[in-house]
């Protein structure tokens, strides 16, 4: 593992959706740079458990918390817990995500896309309600969000994601402007596609074309994500706000 450039000391760190894939990187990124890391998981206790043993074996002050991000009193009580377990929550990273198939806008009904707005706009408000009495009271917060490219790109046929994505990295800029008096950052990180456990079983003609479509010639890994958070959470980025990292080996550039 790379050392961080960047130290997380003292800091309380929740990532959503963190058992495994860009959530669990993003994890051990952050708890490399010396955060405490509160993991959390939805439903596989297993995987989540052996996320956990993974970053404790390497050395991070870690814990584990099943909730539902989407649910207010599930928020709450996650909180509760954390606060008690590891402290105040300093970083929060939205990262946790539901299936995402491609349909034409006839095959989606209206409760695939309000699913995709409870994870990508209600998750966020929910997580920030709760973070930010704490934060403002420190006057210190990092809110980080996972967006993706392909609110940039228009991808299609994805209307459901890439609209609820849309509306994340809307809300997201708003809020950078109504907390940065207070010390807190709003950020987000657009990864392209990187392939984590959840794409094992993608069509190899899918991957391929996609790969030939990368400026940079390779795939993008779970950690070029995380150490892209870790920056965001730092002290150094402390005057970085509603700002996006684009992490796709320069799919997009503006």
């Amino acid at each position: 593992m790379s050392a961080s450039p960047f130290s997380l000391a003292g800091r309380t760190a929740l990532v959503t959706g963190s058992s495994t894939g860009l959530g669990k990187a993003v994890a051990s990124c952050l708890g490399q740079a010396g955060a405490k890391v509160a993991l959390n998981y939805a439903n596989n206790q297993t995987r989540g458990e052996a996320a956990l043993n993974e970053l404790q074996e390497a050395g991070i002050t870690a814990d584990l918390f099943r909730a539902d991000v989407s649910d207010e009193a599930s928020v709450d009580q996650l909180f509760t817990a954390i606060e008690g377990s590891l402290g105040p929550v300093d970083i929060v990273v939205v990262n946790a995500t539901p299936d995402q198939p491609h349909n034409t806008i006839e095959d989606y009904d209206w409760d695939f896309y309000q699913q995709m707005l409870d994870f990508f706009v209600k998750s966020p408000y929910l997580l920030a309600r709760r973070a930010l009495p704490s934060m403002k009271s420190r006057k210190h917060g990092r809110l980080i969000n996972i967006t993706s490219e392909v609110f940039h790109l228009g991808v299609h046929p994805f209307s459901a994601y890439v609209a609820a994505k849309g509306g994340q990295t809307g809300w997201s800029r708003s809020m950078a402007g109504e907390l940065a008096p207070f010390g807190i950052t709003v950020n987000m990180i657009a990864p392209g596609w990187i392939p984590v456990e959840r794409h094992e079983k993608d069509p190899q003609e899918d991957k391929d074309a996609y790969l030939a479509s990368i400026p940079m010639g390779r795939w993008g890994t779970p950690a070029d994500v995380g150490w892209a958070a870790t920056y965001f959470a730092s002290d150094e980025a402390s005057f970085v706000t509603g700002q996006t990292i684009a992490v796709n080996g320069g799919t997009t550039r503006w």
